[in-house]
């Protein structure tokens, strides 16, 4: 005999929710609890509950796809993201298609044609430098209210944008290395023209200046959130006269490069220099030391940014486009930072 497809009211009696309540998960879940949104969630996955999207896309003319661009799709820390996007589509009967903003076909024609043709419904951009012919392609698509920015973001752009908050996440990390008796601390930063590496940077040097803390020139180390900027940076600091005794890194796989950088150049850290990174990849803490760092919830982000979607796909009224600050991240205190004369790694803390 043929299983039967689960049907609404199973996920509502799995979930322990009304039909309505499933309901508006799917439509308007922005109306519901975090917690209440998890319990249909998962109820959804345990059922193996589908939408019908040819019902569905037939009814309201969509195509049943959002886009999802994504800067550097080799860099692990999209991946928590993606999957959460995914998973909130998926429930809702989207699907997602991926691309690299940063490569030729994504910046050309393959984007647009498909923003143009009707074969995408909205799109969810983690790259914050979106480019002022993307933006008048969507224009001309009628699609710029079912756009929304995920952990990058434009100010010039009035756009609904889902991020962490960037600045505490620099202070967090300055007053770590401060309360280790570090008073040398340079920083590697991201790309220049990166939002997110903009306001690190604009906050690591701001708290800095508030705890009375000179900044030599060359600790300020040009990098790309990569790891061969990781790499170059170790090579820069082992060779300056006077070294910081700490650094804070704009991201975590530039910490690592850093640290196993470090070694080959007989810079010993902690002992020698203290690291710190940002975003907390699952490899952060198996790596020898493990990398202390700020701790960004991908998994929220990108479940945030893919509900924020739906909710204006599912509005007949424009949305006002909402900035939303996910706050707050966290330290994870680790390996590889310790205080100043010790001489011991401290507990590992995560």
């Amino acid at each position: 005999m043929q299983k039967l497809q689960p049907k609404i009211k199973d996920v509502a009696h799995v979930a322990g929710v009304s039909t309505a309540t499933v309901s508006r998960a799917l439509t308007q879940p922005e109306r519901l609890s975090e917690s209440t949104r998890e319990k249909v969630y998962e109820a959804i996955r345990a059922t193996g509950y589908r939408v019908n999207k040819a019902a569905r896309n037939l009814r309201t003319r969509r195509a049943g796809a959002v886009l999802v661009l994504v800067p550097n799709l080799g860099n692990p820390f999209f991946s928590v993201i993606l999957s959460s996007i995914n998973e909130v589509l998926a429930a809702n009967g989207y699907s997602v298609l991926v691309f690299d903003s940063q490569q030729p076909s994504a910046r050309g024609q393959v984007v647009s044609d498909y923003l143009l043709n009707g074969s995408v419904d909205g799109l969810i951009t983690l790259d914050g430098n979106m480019s002022s012919a993307m933006g008048e392609t969507l224009k001309s698509a009628n699609m710029l209210r079912n756009v929304v920015f995920c952990c990058e973001w434009s100010d010039e752009m009035s756009l609904p944008s889902i991020r962490s908050d960037n600045a505490l996440g620099a202070r967090l990390a300055v007053d770590h290395l401060f309360s280790l008796g570090h008073r040398r601390i340079g920083h590697v930063t991201g790309p220049s023209d990166n939002i997110l590496a903009q306001v690190r940077k604009a906050a690591f040097e701001t708290r800095c200046a508030e705890l009375g803390l000179s900044i030599a020139p060359d600790w300020i180390i040009p990098g790309d959130f990569s790891l061969a900027s990781g790499a170059l940076a170790a090579e820069q600091i082992a060779a300056m006269p006077e070294r910081p005794t700490a650094v804070f890194c704009a991201s975590d796989e530039i910490a690592l490069s850093l640290i196993s950088r470090c070694k080959h150049l007989g810079v010993s850290v902690p002992r020698d220099l203290s690291v710190i990174g940002f975003d907390d990849l699952e490899i952060a803490g198996f790596v020898e030391p493990s990398l202390t760092t700020i701790r960004q919830d991908r998994t929220r982000l990108g479940r945030l940014a893919a509900e924020e979607l739906i909710t204006r796909l599912n509005s007949v009224q424009p949305q006002e486009a909402s900035r939303i600050v996910l706050a707050p991240v966290d330290l994870i205190a680790r390996e590889s930072t310790m205080a100043i004369g010790a001489e011991s790694f401290p507990p590992n803390m995560a």
